[in-house]
Formats: structure tokens, sequence, C-alpha cells
């Protein structure tokens, strides 16, 4: 059975006291141990788990059975290290794009007495990563390649974002500047790399299974998953019901490099090309309208439809092709797949 959300929020307190013990042999005063506890605990606890939780999940699916006490408490370790990972990302991110809300709360460098030292919170969440594999792992015979995954995809989603950045400033609008190439390159390493390939590697390091075929096949089927489920969220966020996906889109108006705008652009006239140029990227609502209506007047939500029972096809193939002789299992990537296949929030 997968794992639920409150088994897997359960430790998380013991993972915490952990990181403060560790904290207090450098004699950080109480108020700096009880800031960074409260740091830890809001910015970590509340999102969906998808995340950390497929470590565990994809572990008990490469056992074949349910993870011994060691197996099962470092699967639980590697899982909240990939939450505090998205953390990080989190606090940092939503100062870039000074966004307002998190989680139904203010953003964390928006609550009281925070501020910008909201910065040096998100690189202690970071830090706190290494901290608890260093004390779960560091007898492992895969410790020091664990580091590295870790360091390398925390790499790679930071090169995405700063071509997120560098494309689409949410002060300078210039859809010229946007092309699906780059979208591509922003997806998968921003988003692709650490939501869906990460979590797999970890499973497979912690079990000493990450051989080269097997981390290739896991790239293969996981990166373009990850592209498909930020094409997705990108159709989400303009079509879906704002009631049944939970939150009110705002790509259009933040002047984001999505997949529809970039489809948008491959099919447009002149004339519907000006239009993207007055409406786009605007905090207006009408000119966010005026966008909408040329989305539905270009018929995007058939060409979604259409990429949809695509790519799921050719995932599909790929999951049916997984060799599994060394120890990989294409039910992994089934599970995954299943998970986003036609989801509405």
């Amino acid at each position: 059975m997968p794992i639920t959300r409150p088994e897997f929020e359960r430790p998380f307190g013991k993972l915490v006291d952990d990181v403060i013990d560790h904290s207090k042999q450098y004699g950080l005063p109480q108020e700096g141990l009880d800031w960074l506890q409260k740091s830890l605990v809001h910015n970590t606890i509340g999102g969906k788990y998808n995340r950390g939780m497929s470590v565990i999940d994809t572990t008990a699916s490469l056992l074949g059975r349910t993870p011994n006490e060691d197996e099962y408490t470092r699967a639980t370790v590697l899982g909240w290290m990939v939450e505090m990972l998205q953390s990080f990302f989190l606090v940092s991110d939503d100062i870039m794009d000074g966004s307002k809300t998190r989680r139904g709360s203010p953003c964390w460098y928006r609550m009281p007495h925070v501020g910008m030292v909201a910065i040096n919170d998100a690189l202690m969440i970071e830090s706190s990563m290494y901290v608890l594999l260093k004390k779960y792992f560091r007898d492992h015979p895969r410790y020091v390649d664990l580091m590295e995954l870790v360091h390398e995809v925390t790499f790679q989603t930071e090169l995405g974002q700063c071509i997120d950045l560098l494309t689409a400033p949410e002060d300078h609008v210039n859809l010229s500047n946007f092309n699906l190439e780059k979208y591509l390159f922003i997806v998968r390493y921003k988003t692709a790399f650490y939501s869906f390939y990460l979590p797999v590697a970890m499973a497979l390091y912690n079990l000493d299974l990450a051989t080269e075929r097997n981390l290739q096949q896991t790239r293969d089927i996981l990166i373009p998953m990850g592209e498909y489920f930020q094409v997705q969220d990108d159709y989400l966020d303009a079509f879906a019901d704002p009631e049944v996906l939970g939150k009110i889109g705002t790509d259009i108006q933040d002047n984001k490099c999505s997949w529809l705008i970039n489809q948008a652009l491959k099919r447009v006239t002149p004339e519907q090309r000006k239009i993207l140029d007055d409406n786009y990227g605007r905090k207006d609502a009408i000119c966010e309208a005026k966008v909408k209506d040329l989305f539905h007047e270009l018929k995007l939500e058939q060409v979604y439809t259409d990429y949809e029972e695509e790519i799921v096809a050719k995932l599909r193939q790929d999951i049916a092709q997984v060799d599994a002789s060394q120890g990989l299992k294409g039910e992994v990537f089934d599970e995954f797949l299943r998970k986003i296949y036609k989801r509405r929030k």
C-alpha cells in the first residue's frame, strides 16, 4: 500500500530535532535554535508531499515487499530531504517573484519579523538536508553518490530558474524572447529533475541498485514525464475551474513563458499576435480575458488533448520496454504516470 500523508509526516519532528541537536554543538543561542525550528516546520510541512512520499513508495516497489526498519528509515530521510529541497526552492522563488501567498498563508518572507531574513532561512533549510544525509548515510556505500546527486540536481534546478527569470521577467514583456526550446529547457531543469528523477534515483542509490543502465532508463522516462507534468500544469492554469484546481491561475498576468503562450505564438496571424503583445503579461483581468479568448479561438484545448494522448502513449511504450535485469521495475514509472494522467488539479 502507498504511504499516507500522516505516516509520512510522523517522523518529521525527529528529523527537525536532529538538525537542532547538530546546531547546538556550535553554541547557537536559543533564539537561533527556535528560529531554525520554526522555519523548518513552517516551510516544509503542509505541501502535497508527492516528491517525498515517492521515495518510500519507489523503495517498496523496487524491493517487492514492505521495507524493513532500516530501509524504511533511510527512505523516509531521503523523502524529507526532497521536501526540504522543495522548501528551499519555494522560499527563494517567492522572494524572486514577489509572491504573496503560499499554501494558503503569507509567503515566509512576508510573515511578521521575517522579511529578507528568509534568504538565510532558505540556505539553512538547504544545509539541513546535508546534516540529515551525514547522520543517516555516513556509513552507506553510496553516501558520496547521494551527496553528489543532490548537489547536481540542485544546480540543474537553479539553471532552469535562471533561464526562467531571464526569459520572462514580470516587469518587461517581450514575447519575441519566448520559444519552445527555451520553454523545454526551463521545464526540464527547473521541474523535471528534482520532481521526478530525484526521488527514484535516491531510492535506487539507497538500495544500491543505481547502475548506469538503471539511472539512464530512469532519466529517459521521468524527464519527459516531468515535461508532460509541467505542460499539464500550464494548461490547467488557464483552462481549469479554479474551484477544482484550488487556486486562481496567474501565468498570463505574470508573463510566464508557458506551454500555452508558445503554442499560441506558433499559430497566430499578425492581427492575433498584436492582441498577445498588447495584453499578455499585464496585471489586468480584462487583458487576461482577451488572451484566454484567443487561446480558445486557436483551439489550444484540442492541441493540449492531442499532445497528452501522444506523450502518454510514448511513455507507456517506453515503460513497457524497461530492462528489469538490474533490479529496476516498470511499475515504478506506471505509478508516477497513474498519478498525473488526466489530473484536474
